[in-house]
């Protein structure tokens, strides 16, 4: 295993606000123009403290049912129309999980992501200081998981694999031979939880530019490849 020595991650909400707040309006973020057959939605990378553990990031699993059924994703969806996607990210993360979401509470945006179906994707960087009003929608969210900074920025956890070898999560295998970046990206996020893009590259370039402050032109993320299923 790697180690490459990180950056220290912030240990509290308020320190990791002034750190992504920094961070992000100094990024040079790419947006996917308007164009024919574009459309539009938004996810919420929203980070949490539960009674004094570590800062994470909520990731849920999908319902079995509906679009991009049993996937891990980030709460979000589409951008209705006269919405900005800060707008409709906030507006999902309550309808899906309960989370009310204060203009304070957003730090910034990230690339969007031309995912395979037809969707820009902008990702929305949040925190809120608790999650006492968390209810997950059961017609939406099948779980919630909570990913802690130290499992994100960990050297171990982002691996890019043949296409051939980039397989859901029941059929994963450790015994399969990584690649270079032309690959596709596997995020490992724990047991039975590894994650492809477009959710996968999201949770990627967060932790690059937010949490370990890399260079943007060596975290951009709109040429990764997604898995076949996932192109709903």
């Amino acid at each position: 295993m790697s180690t490459t020595p990180h950056p220290r991650l912030p240990g509290s909400i308020d320190e990791f606000r002034a750190l992504a707040r920094s961070r992000l309006v100094e990024f040079p973020r790419v947006a996917v123009p308007d164009a024919p057959g574009v459309r539009r939605a938004a996810v919420v990378l929203c980070v949490v403290q539960q009674s004094g553990g570590p800062l994470s990031v909520i990731v849920i699993k999908r319902a079995y049912r509906g679009r991009n059924a049993g996937q891990w994703g980030l709460p979000g969806g589409r951008v209705e129309e006269g919405e900005t996607a800060e707008q409709a990210a906030v507006r999902e993360l309550q309808e899906e999980l309960g989370l009310l979401v204060d203009p304070s509470d957003v730090l910034g945006v990230l690339d969007d992501f031309p995912a395979a179906s037809g969707f820009a994707i902008t990702p929305i960087v949040v925190t809120l200081p608790a999650t006492t009003g968390l209810a997950p929608n059961p017609d939406e969210v099948h779980s919630v998981h909570l990913v802690d900074f130290a499992r994100l920025a960990a050297d171990d956890t982002p691996r890019w694999v043949h296409a051939q070898d980039a397989v859901q999560q029941d059929e994963l295998r450790d015994d399969i031979a990584p690649t270079d970046r032309s690959g596709l990206l596997q995020m490992r996020l724990g047991p039975n939880m590894t994650i492809h893009a477009p959710t996968g590259a999201l949770l990627w370039q967060f932790r690059e530019i937010v949490l370990l402050g890399r260079t943007p032109s060596a975290a951009r993320v709109a040429h990764f490849r997604q898995p076949v299923w996932t192109h709903r």
